[in-house]
């Protein structure tokens, strides 16, 4: 025999509208019947419904949810708790009723508005925010600068081996990056500066133009900000997956300090390879305009001439200063971010993107800065 489907039939009477469940309240019976269901209520005002499951021979979680569902959508209709009821349920039917309620949360009830906050709440939100950020920068600051101190007076101690496997990864792995990026910009600023200034017969002068412009300012950037999409949202994901995973905690609890044994070795090791990679980026931006220079009918002896007449080492030096501090900065706001990570599955890339951004800011801000000091003390 095939089992008994499941029918439902409604009936008005003076005391209120009932609704017989009878046969089997399964997955099946739910699947055929939960959108007939939904408009037999859809539509309607109730005073007083009843839900009469004598006729039931067995229900399941799909068939307890499905009357949960009719339930709710009652409810939310009349707007009045007491109107809905149960009768003639089997025993076992009530207990699959009520576990099913305790775990129930109906699709509609889901959506919230979130209130926005006014203009006064927000900005005490984003300036308890500041603080709070500021406060951690500040404590990381000392931190870093007691590890340091450590580092000095004890040498021996620092984790030599991971500062070695930092500086291959953020400086050898980054050459080609770096190279290809600076060539493509020595080359493309030789070109553009050259056509204007072929018009006066000038057009030698490019190179001095491509040796200041390189060395004292666009080798140093462009490669703090490849550093920045490179090593700094590393930095960040590595710490801050250390972070949910719960093993700085352990770091913690055995009394290991995570900035001297995570962040100090990436720092330093930021901060030792960025001059190298600014020099390499330096001889490859020069190189690109050279090539430009060359294809004019220029000779290649002339063009070193006038980098090495116009560049100065004041001005070599300068652009590798910038590194070293581009680089140091770099490093610290990528292992702060990643210190800072929060539990959640975006934690992580939360703070490897606030890494990048902060690092292009700072990175800019400090830019400005080293530029009113050279021209305050003339270098």
């Amino acid at each position: 025999m095939e089992p008994e489907k499941l029918k439902i039939i409604v009936q008005d009477e003076p005391s209120g509208t009932i609704f017989s469940f009878m046969g089997h309240l399964d997955a099946d019976g739910v699947a055929e019947h939960w959108t007939k269901a939904k408009k037999l209520v859809a539509h309607r005002s109730f005073s007083n419904v009843t839900f009469d499951l004598a006729g039931l021979i067995s229900i399941d979680f799909a068939g307890a949810a499905l009357l949960l569902h009719l339930e709710h959508l009652i409810l939310t209709r009349s707007h009045n708790r007491n109107r809905v009821k149960f009768v003639n349920a089997h025993e076992k039917h009530e207990q699959t009723m009520e576990l099913c309620r305790k775990n129930f949360i109906d699709s509609t009830s889901i959506i919230v508005k979130k209130k926005q906050p006014d203009f006064i709440t927000a900005t005490g939100q984003s300036t308890f925010s500041l603080m709070d950020e500021l406060a951690s920068a500040v404590s990381f600051t000392g931190e870093l600068i007691t590890a340091l101190i450590k580092t000095i007076l004890k040498p021996s101690i620092f984790r030599w081996s991971e500062f070695f496997l930092i500086f291959e990864k953020s400086g050898v792995d980054a050459l080609f990056i770096v190279a290809l990026i600076s060539f493509i910009v020595g080359l493309v600023m030789a070109f553009q500066a050259a056509m204007p200034m072929r018009m006066f017969g000038a057009e030698i002068y490019v190179a001095n133009l491509i040796g200041l412009s390189v060395t004292r300012e666009l080798g140093p950037l462009m490669t703090a900000i490849v550093l920045a999409g490179r090593s700094s949202s590393a930095f960040a994901a590595e710490i801050g997956t250390m972070k949910i995973n719960e093993e700085i905690d352990a770091l913690l609890t055995m009394g290991i300090d995570p900035v001297y044994f995570l962040a100090l070795p990436r720092i330093i090791a930021a901060a030792a390879v960025t001059p190298l990679l600014v020099l390499f980026a330096d001889l490859v931006g020069v190189a690109g305009g050279a090539i430009v220079l060359v294809s004019l009918g220029h000779p290649v002896s002339a063009y070193y001439t006038q980098v090495v007449n116009q560049v100065s080492v004041m001005d070599l030096a300068g652009g590798l200063l910038k590194a070293l501090v581009f680089g140091f900065l770099i490093a610290c706001t990528g292992c702060f971010k990643g210190l800072r990570t929060k539990s959640g599955p975006s934690g992580v890339g939360v703070s490897t993107t606030q890494a990048v951004v902060n690092s292009i800011i700072i990175i800019a801000l400090a830019d400005a800065v080293f530029s009113i000091i050279f021209y305050i003390f003339n270098i």
